[in-house]
């Protein structure tokens, strides 16, 4: 594959991701989630969603697959991606909010047109 081939590969990712995210926050507003914050960024890495609903703080990873190739979307958050979210969450909390608020970590995995809601998944 030549520099420019994977350039354009690259760009294709970023706007399929950034789609997904968007179709995922639109899926919780719709849940009744309020959205606090989309794409929560720091050294240590970024949230994609951060949103509330009954008291609690949503953390959510969106992931995305046009296919099963490569396995579920939710397989992607593996324990070091976990890791990276929940050393962000925890920054996040100490910014925002208080250390010790209620919070749950969820995925969002789109398979094709298809959400599913994973709550609590790590």
């Amino acid at each position: 594959m030549k520099a420019y081939e994977k350039d354009v590969s690259k760009m294709k990712n970023k706007i399929e991701g950034e789609g997904g995210e968007i179709s995922a926050t639109q899926f919780l507003i719709d849940e009744g989630y309020r959205i606090l914050q989309t794409n929560f960024k720091t050294k240590f890495g970024e949230i994609d969603i951060v949103a509330f609903k009954d008291g609690v703080i949503v953390f959510v990873e969106v992931k995305r697959r046009s296919t099963l190739a490569y396995g579920r979307p939710i397989e992607a958050v593996d324990f070091r991606k976990q890791q990276k979210i929940r050393k962000v969450a925890e920054f996040y909390l100490m910014m925002k909010h208080k250390p010790y608020a209620d919070c749950r970590f969820d995925v969002i995995e789109i398979l094709d047109k298809q959400i599913n809601h994973v709550e609590n998944a790590f």
